[in-house]
């Protein structure tokens, strides 16, 4: 895209309808532009705010090649599609960003950490599991991680002792070694078209025991600046070495010995992200949409300190969901609550979001940890 390109008539393409492609669409219908999403789901939460609807599933490759040859610029809110249909549109000069071919390299968790290896970015110790012996190679604990499709905890195991191995994932995986975790950061890293890069806050993570999805962001992270600046460079490599244009999430461990090692990457808008909404001064979402229509990248400067917490479906209840607590969440002073329109809740299930900001980052935290405690999602039966 050249430009003397009319943004004013800028049609986009997501692949994806949950609430990241809603958020996205929100943000590209604010300059504007005119979006189709692709989605298997009707009424979806991004087709409650878009132009246009395919409903097609990720691996449907006559709906994908219909996507990108309506769209201008086609782009993801998941990186779980077929690449095939998508590579070679994307050889025939249709604009899809990140590239199919960076889209297949992150698909699998095992390739990707074996490229940032070869290129010197830090990972934790991995290796490929091709028999059941391979699982025992590190000892116990042992983290076991499919190599496809995993999400939101799910793909991982942790294997404590030799006898859990006849309960292992039983998919193409490798295994890594169990790292002494201080701390869990992330951020967000946006790279367009001409290769101008923009690093977001570092933030902190913390998880859902029962669950391992990510139930809380801070920003920023409780870390020291040394920390921050070896989180930014390694991120910068890692988008450098996958030659990518979008909007990054790139997750770290820290360890107890002050070690900084990539745990995986994403290559969408990502939970971490969220509080970009209301904190920053522009939001991951706009900047996905900036970055991959070759325009410039917007502001991240941190507004103000921020947490984030995910609103989860609550456990023994599906089906309609119903909102608990949410008068009373809404009093606490600057709270931000999002729901993303799915008409189906079910335990754990990612269904809404909340973000407080305050000057002081543990005064946010404790808001939010108030609000948590007020807001429920139950569903219209018990399970």
């Amino acid at each position: 895209m050249d430009k003397n390109f009319n943004y004013s008539n800028l049609k986009l393409g997501i692949i994806g309808g949950g609430q990241l492609g809603k958020i996205m669409s929100q943000k590209a219908k604010k300059m504007g532009f005119h979006v189709t999403i692709l989605d298997p789901t009707f009424n979806c939460p991004a087709a409650q705010v878009s132009d246009k609807h395919i409903m097609g599933g990720f691996h449907d490759k006559e709906k994908l090649e219909q996507l990108v040859q309506e769209s201008d610029v086609t782009t993801f809110e998941t990186e779980h599609v077929d690449t095939s249909i998508l590579k070679k549109l994307y050889d025939n000069g249709h604009n899809i960003h990140p590239s199919p071919y960076v889209m297949e390299l992150i698909q699998n968790k095992y390739e990707q950490k074996k490229l940032l290896d070869e290129r010197g970015i830090p990972v934790p110790k991995y290796k490929n599991v091709e028999t059941q012996e391979d699982l025992a190679s590190f000892g116990f604990p042992v983290i076991q991680k499919a190599k496809r499709e995993g999400y939101d905890g799910k793909g991982v195991m942790m294997l404590k002792t030799p006898e859990a191995i006849k309960n292992c994932i039983q998919t193409e995986s490798f295994i890594e070694e169990l790292v002494d975790i201080d701390k869990e950061l992330a951020i967000i890293i946006a790279r367009n078209i001409e290769g101008e890069i923009k690093c977001y806050p570092v933030v902190e993570m913390l998880f859902d025991d029962r669950t391992n999805i990510c139930d809380i962001v801070m920003a920023p992270a409780r870390i020291s600046k040394e920390i921050t600046d070896k989180v930014v460079e390694l991120s910068v490599k890692c988008i450098e070495v996958l030659d990518g244009v979008g909007i990054f999430g790139v997750e770290f461990f820290l360890t107890k010995s002050g070690d900084v090692l990539v745990n995986e990457i994403a290559p969408r808008p990502h939970n971490s992200g969220h509080y970009t909404v209301e904190a920053c001064a522009t939001s991951q979402f706009e900047q996905i949409i900036r970055a991959v229509t070759n325009l410039p990248l917007g502001s991240t400067k941190l507004m103000s300190p921020a947490v984030m917490v995910n609103l989860l479906g609550e456990e023994g209840y599906e089906g309609e969901p119903m909102i608990e607590g949410i008068r009373d969440a809404l009093r606490i002073p600057e709270l931000s609550f999002h729901f993303y329109g799915k008409t189906y809740t079910k335990p754990f299930r990612k269904m809404g979001h909340i973000t407080v900001l305050d000057d002081d980052i543990d005064e946010a935290f404790k808001k939010a940890m108030k609000a948590k405690v007020m807001l429920k999602v139950k569903g219209s039966k018990k399970i």
